[in-house]
């Protein structure tokens, strides 16, 4: 096995282990069996045959109930090795047949590693393959028994694997995966039951995968023509279908002995159809070659296959990833509104800003640039004085509430969201995402006041030099902060409205006004466009915050990317197999 193809291999083999396709999604459950799928071809023959191109053949019986595929072994090999009779299933642990001198070929892991293996002689009745297994409630067998027989001819084994409708879902699941080890399927069938679905199944999976096909049909009624006929029918049958089968093989009804064996003849141009093969190696190669090129493009396929349901696992990823940005953007932009619209200055607020502008000694301060606008406002500012740190606190109190209420109205818009689809309601089922954080409210207190800090410290610094310091003390930081973060509350686009918000608009102008008459415009400008963009990056990590158990919840479900990592393995897988046909 080159490096490359070592490379392509292993590749392929860690993305569908780290694959995640933790969403309930239409097709979710179809993507993780083909996965589990394409894992156990890779380990259990693809990788195993391109490291060993001259072991023996694998030869998989596999067949429905009660076809004889264990008769028939047992008639190969002499003797009986595997169980067969009337209770159902009569194989449970896979039995493998080989010569003597290929023990090594399969002793070890090289092949079918996740099965145990036992040697014939070492088991005990308990462990005897369909051994009370009666019921449809039967976990897959652990264990390869090996047989090794003389009337196997070397280069050649056979595995006699459980049915493939069996009764029980272990056997059936087994079945599959052997199937797919297999260098060369030999299906066997009846004369009653060749037209039953599940086999169908089971060919059209071989025809996929271009595996060689041998087809026994068993038990054929003794009567003149019936054989013929019967072929016939089952040839065009395949044909139909698109599989073609390598040799048909038809077996007489035939009374078995005493020991349950049938007799040499029934089955001579079957074991001499198998010496022939094991006696030709070139032939050995075509098959296994032929197999081991499908089985990869087979897996080309299911790279495709999964990269289209992981595809989709990551489009339902973006739909809610969008779902609750979409609402904590809307949080984000409502408080926004609120601080652009004018209703901060409002209520308590304005009472607030009307007492500290109301004062005499301030408004001696600035008496020339607010006389008209004092006139204006008349009896509405001028209430009772109160200290400027109660406004501050007001424009705290209120803007904290904004953002609270704000924010949880955006995580109940981002779940009412979630919930419309089964990927979204498997995320929140049992967790209450848009419950408010023990701590938030505190949080988001401490976050004003912190910006409340920059602002006063902001009114400090620009008011360091003598001239400018002088007007702010006799106005008092407290004052001035408080006047600039009505500034930066107010938006451009404010348009009163109404009485109040009339009142709010021209307070805002008072605060401006002010600002202006003891900084200058564009030390103004400056100072309300640093105070907005802190103001504005502390909002933003409150609300983004409060939308980090939704967007968590999403990272837990692993990295995206999946499709275009498996889409690349598929073509990689392809070109691989065409380059496995051609040196053929």
């Amino acid at each position: 096995m080159t490096t490359r193809t070592t490379q392509v291999l292993d590749a392929f083999a860690e993305h569908l282990r780290t694959l995640e396709l933790p969403l309930p999604v239409e097709g979710a459950e179809q993507a993780r069996t083909e996965t589990g799928a394409a894992l156990s071809q890779l380990g259990d023959h693809v990788i195993p045959r391109l490291e060993s191109l001259d072991a023996p053949l694998l030869v998989v019986i596999g067949g429905s109930t009660g076809a004889g595929k264990s008769t028939l072994v047992n008639a190969l090999v002499g003797k009986a090795v595997s169980r067969s009779g009337a209770i159902r299933p009569t194989t449970r642990r896979p039995v493998l047949l080989h010569h003597p001198d290929d023990e090594p070929w399969f002793t070890g892991s090289r092949i079918l590693p996740g099965l145990a293996r036992v040697h014939a002689g070492l088991r005990s009745d308990a462990e005897a393959p369909g051994t009370g297994d009666t019921t449809g409630d039967v976990a897959p067998a652990t264990s390869l028994e090996l047989h090794g027989e003389e009337r196997i001819p070397q280069g050649l084994a056979l595995l006699d694997a459980p049915d493939i409708d069996s009764v029980a879902a272990g056997n059936r699941e087994l079945a599959r995966q052997l199937l797919r080890a297999a260098d060369l399927w030999l299906f066997v069938t009846t004369a009653n039951r060749y037209a039953d679905a599940v086999p169908w199944e089971v060919l059209r999976t071989a025809a996929e995968r271009d595996v060689t096909v041998d087809v026994v049909m068993n038990r054929i009624p003794d009567r003149e023509g019936v054989a013929g006929e019967l072929a016939e029918d089952l040839r065009a049958m395949l044909e139909r279908n698109g599989i073609e089968v390598h040799r048909l093989f038809l077996v007489p009804e035939t009374e078995i002995d005493a020991e349950g064996m049938l007799p040499p003849a029934a089955i001579g141009e079957l074991h001499e159809h198998f010496t022939r093969l094991a006696a030709d190696g070139a032939g050995r190669s075509r098959i296994a070659r032929r197999t081991l090129a499908g089985a990869i493009d087979g897996l080309a396929g299911s790279a495709r296959s999964i990269a289209e349901h992981a595809a989709e696992q990551d489009a339902q990823r973006r739909q809610l990833h969008e779902q609750a940005v979409t609402a904590f953007s809307g949080a984000r932009e409502r408080i926004d509104d609120a601080l652009g619209d004018g209703s901060l200055l409002r209520g308590e607020v304005l009472a607030r800003w009307q007492d500290v502008v109301g004062t005499g000694e301030f408004f001696r301060g600035v008496e020339g640039i607010v006389t008209r606008m004092r006139d204006r406002l008349g009896a509405t500012l001028s209430g009772r004085p109160a200290p400027a740190i109660a406004a501050e606190q007001a424009l705290g109190t209120g803007l904290v509430h904004v953002v609270i209420d704000e924010t949880a109205r955006g995580a109940e818009r981002a779940e009412t969201a979630w919930r419309t689809t089964p990927a979204g309601r498997h995320l929140v089922e049992g967790r209450d995402l848009a419950r408010i954080p023990d701590g938030y409210a505190e949080e988001v207190s401490a976050a004003i006041r912190a910006w409340q800090g920059d602002v006063l410290e902001l009114v400090r610094a620009e008011g360091a030099d003598r001239r400018t310091k002088a007007r702010l003390l006799s106005l008092g930081v407290n004052a001035v902060g408080v006047a600039l973060m009505v500034v930066v509350f107010a938006s451009t686009a404010f348009i009163p409205t109404g009485l109040e918000v009339g009142a709010g608009a021209a307070t805002a102008v008072v605060g401006q006004k002010l600002l202006e008459t003891i900084f200058g415009d564009e030390a103004v400008r400056r100072m309300a466009r640093v105070a907005r963009e802190s103001l504005t990056t502390r909002l933003d990590a409150l609300v983004a915050e409060r939308s980090g158990p939704f967007l968590e919840r999403l990272e837990d479900l692993g990295e995206p990317g999946s499709a275009e990592r498996l889409a690349q393995d598929a073509e990689e897988l392809a070109q691989l197999a065409g380059e496995i046909r051609e040196d053929s």
